[in-house]
């Protein structure tokens, strides 16, 4: 039986359910973020801000600074890839239905153009058709002028849960 990232009304995966209870909170955002990173400290290098965190679809941002950037004044293509994985695991972890588990098993990123402004990372699993094995995620990331810069295809293995 296939499952897609929807949830029914009663579910609420926990991590939504965090983000929404701190998001009332003056510069609730800014401290979900910083909770993740505390939780997965890579994450931090970047400083992700979030931006839309709900079952099928996750939104972060990176802002175009000194710490992010490469020899060339653009930002690094690791840090794109950070931000790629980090919309892919917040994704799938709000998305993947109860009984499966994720891990990410490969990345492939394409770079389509410098990327010299803040960037806005999109991953969209609402048309996903959950099932154990493979599942490649996409990611666009985009500039401020909304034009893709990378697109990064995450094979993520989806199990079984053991109980």
């Amino acid at each position: 039986m296939s499952q897609a990232a929807v949830y029914s009304q009663d579910f609420i995966p926990p991590l939504v359910r965090l983000y929404n209870r701190m998001n009332r909170w003056p510069m609730g955002q800014y401290l979900f973020a910083k909770a993740l990173c505390f939780k997965a400290p890579y994450f931090s290098s970047i400083k992700p801000a979030i931006e839309t965190l709900k079952p099928g679809k996750v939104v972060w941002k990176i802002r175009n600074r000194r710490g992010v950037h490469n020899h060339l004044g653009t930002v690094h293509a690791l840090a794109m890839g950070n931000l790629a994985e980090l919309c892919a695991g917040t994704a799938m972890e709000v998305s993947l239905p109860t009984h499966l588990r994720w891990i990410p098993k490969g990345m492939n990123i394409e770079y389509l153009k410098k990327a010299t402004t803040d960037l806005t990372g999109i991953c969209d699993l609402r048309q996903t058709d959950f099932q154990p094995g493979d599942c490649h995620v996409i990611v666009d990331i985009k500039n401020t002028d909304g034009e893709s810069v990378v697109r990064a295809n995450i094979n993520m293995w989806l199990s079984e849960k053991r109980l």
